[in-house]
């Protein structure tokens, strides 16, 4: 098989018996579903084991992949699973942003350092990626798993959908949320404020 050769192509070489087309579907997607993974999970060796897993899911159920679809919309459906299946057992903790406390501050108002100086224009673009990733980081796992989906694997709601089994207006709440929440965290960064 070679590099040139469609998903399509590699599963049917597969489904034939030669195992060198398997190792060429995870070359071509190991990274970018361990990217989302990694993320999502904010644990690189749980992501590991999790991207470990869907591949061997997916290995097991080849013969299930319907060619008219991408296969990266496939394996990352199949991570997702993964990924969701081990969140239920762990029940990972998550706060949200917007959510006021027991004295009735909202956690946002706390997370802002007021008296810090504005950082120069260089230090601005240096620092925002990891404001973001920050904020990224706070939200709820599957708020962030479909912004990683959306913005960094640059798949369509309708792949989104694929992925992650959800309704499509579902989809768009949670990016709509995930995004609010986001900004209400770089605002009590600092980021988003005039210019003094």
């Amino acid at each position: 098989m070679h590099k040139e050769s469609t998903d399509a192509e590699l599963v049917a070489a597969t489904l034939a018996g030669r195992q060198a087309a398997f190792a060429e579907l995870v070359r071509r997607y190991q990274r970018p579903v361990y990217t989302v993974v990694v993320r999502m999970a904010r644990d690189p060796e749980l992501a590991e084991d999790i991207c470990q897993e869907a591949f061997v899911r997916a290995y097991r159920f080849l013969d299930r992949y319907d060619s008219r679809y991408r296969f990266s919309s496939w394996i990352f459906r199949i991570a997702h699973n993964v990924a969701v299946d081990h969140f239920r057992r762990k029940r990972v903790a998550t706060v949200s942003l917007d959510l006021p406390n027991s004295d009735g501050a909202v956690m946002a108002e706390f997370l802002a350092d007021v008296d810090a100086p504005a950082p120069s224009a260089a230090a601005e673009t240096a620092n925002l990626g990891g404001a973001l990733e920050a904020a990224l980081a706070r939200l709820r796992p599957h708020y962030r798993e479909v912004v990683l989906l959306r913005f960094q694997q640059d798949l369509s709601y309708p792949e989104i959908v694929a992925v992650t089994g959800l309704p499509l207006g579902t989809v768009k709440t949670y990016l709509h949320r995930a995004r609010k929440e986001m900004a209400t965290y770089l605002r009590s960064a600092g980021w988003g404020r005039e210019k003094e």
